[in-house]
């Protein structure tokens, strides 16, 4: 990206002042070194989501952005109902709440190490990964719509978990107002057999050991301890996230003139909120969060059998779950009042802080755990909500380091079998039903994950608290 086209605020804030038909200007935050790597179509669409009807304060891209449909991954973006603001499938994107769940395992390194290629095994066998993987769950019509209605809640209550478990997920484990009449047969018949499943992609569980911690104080109110080992599950909504997406989009395509919707790219397609099809979009959207909660509920589930069998001294409670793709209904204080406004974050997770009512009692004092995954050879992070982030972004941080080449790119540079054999050396096992899969998601086709939180740290999104470094992943 060419700086000059940018007004730099401090080392990592970075400003598109508002021009042509923007209403608000668009920020970027990251490194000097971050913002130059990024391609330029981030800058344009971030400059085409401020052209939107009804968008508050600004149009914000994360440290790990890159360019994705509509909006940039990485982008978050906040719109007022009263304003006739609207809402976009391409805000939100394909894979509906993809989040990230975090475990503790009560276990310590020396633990995991003793049985680490037994693990890794099982844990393989026991959880369907990759393209099209299904489950041993499958789901008639009520109970489908019962999940999209309930999602972890649901999942718990029909014995995948405890009721501990909702108190660290987002909407204590279920999205209300969730409609399932609005999510199409195809979608729903796509999600029947998909439950308990990992997906494919950038899709993963990762045993990980804390190999530093930045904040003391807050590390110890998460429970991490440098030797610690936690386990993440990433995964979302699966091929029924994916269905909602791509049908909305089209709808929102073909309604857009009705609405007198002109868009800067058809990618941006979206609804009036108060319109119907605005309405009927947050209702599935709403079912699919819903199913994302649900399915990672479900992971953990089979995680903690996996655990008892091979190290029964385990615990595996949750610390947190949070997704990173969605729309969601907030109070946030803009120009000195409080306002209702619909945020998306797209490949950006809500980073609530200290204080914050929604938190549970046990996080309130230290702000929410956002949760950063790697690749498989990289470092992992945690870290925690800051009240800065509410005025910088609608309380909002990156979710990962970020793609820096093509799934393209990424096959031609790398072999998969040399991936796994490379990382093996270094004492983490991978295991993948496809060995395609693991070169598009080679380590070096992120960018520095790293450089990403150390710039979300230093824009004050977010702030430091541990990095994970992984012993076993298991690669959708």
């Amino acid at each position: 990206m060419d700086l000059t086209l940018l007004k730099q605020h401090s080392p990592c804030a970075w400003e598109i002042p508002a021009q042509g038909k923007m209403r608000v200007p668009a920020m970027i935050y990251a490194s000097k070194e971050l913002v130059r790597a990024m391609d330029h179509k981030v800058y344009e669409q971030a400059v085409n989501v401020a052209m939107l009807p009804g968008i508050v304060g600004a149009s914000y891209v994360m440290p790990d952005a890159h360019w994705g449909y509509g909006f940039p991954i990485g982008g978050v973006a906040a719109f007022d109902a009263d304003a006739g603001g609207v809402v976009s499938a391409g805000g939100v994107g394909f894979d509906v709440s993809c989040g990230v769940r975090c475990l503790h395992t009560g276990l310590r390194r020396e633990h995991i190490m003793t049985v680490q290629r037994a693990l890794a095994d099982t844990l393989f066998e026991r959880i369907p990964a990759g393209l099209g993987s299904t489950g041993g769950i499958r789901l008639n019509s009520a109970q489908m719509d019962a999940m999209l209605s309930g999602g972890a809640k649901w999942a718990v209550e029909r014995g995948w978990g405890s009721s501990a478990d909702l108190e660290r997920v987002e909407e204590q484990g279920q999205m209300l107002h969730a409609k399932p009449k609005y999510v199409s047969e195809q979608a729903k018949k796509r999600q029947r057999e998909e439950m308990g499943t990992l997906g494919s992609g950038n899709h993963y569980l990762e045993v990980q050991e804390v190999t530093a911690v930045f904040d003391d104080a807050i590390a110890s109110a998460y429970g991490l301890h440098i030797g610690d080992v936690v386990l993440m599950i990433h995964c979302g909504s699966r091929g029924l996230g994916h269905q909602i997406g791509t049908e909305f989009l089209r709808k929102m395509v073909e309604a857009a003139p009705g609405y007198g919707l002109i868009l800067p790219d058809r990618e941006l397609a979206c609804a009036p909120i108060r319109s119907d099809l605005g309405q009927e979009y947050l209702g599935a959207m709403r079912a699919a969060i819903n199913c994302a909660l649900a399915n990672r509920q479900i992971l953990t589930h089979l995680v903690r059998d996996v655990f008892a069998k091979l190290l029964p001294s385990a615990q595996l409670p949750v610390l947190y779950d949070v997704s990173h793709n969605t729309c969601k209904l907030e109070t946030h204080r803009v120009d000195g009042r409080l306002r209702e406004l619909y945020v998306h974050r797209k490949g950006a997770t809500r980073a609530w802080g200290p204080g914050h009512p929604g938190l549970p009692q046990a996080l309130r004092a230290s702000g929410q755990p956002v949760l950063i995954g790697g690749s498989m050879g990289t470092g992992s992070y945690v870290l925690a909500g800051t009240t800065a982030s509410e005025s910088l972004a609608f309380s909002s941080a990156c979710h990962g380091a970020g793609r820096a080449m093509s799934r393209h790119q990424a096959l031609k540079t790398w072999n998969g079998r040399t991936v796994v054999d490379e990382l093996a050396q270094r004492g983490i096992l991978i295991r993948s039903p496809s060995m395609r899969g693991v070169a598009e998601e080679a380590p070096d086709a992120y960018k520095d994950v790293n450089s990403v939180v150390d710039a979300a740290d230093a824009a004050g999104l977010a702030r430091k608290v541990a990095r994970l470094e992984p012993l076993v992943c298991i690669k959708g």
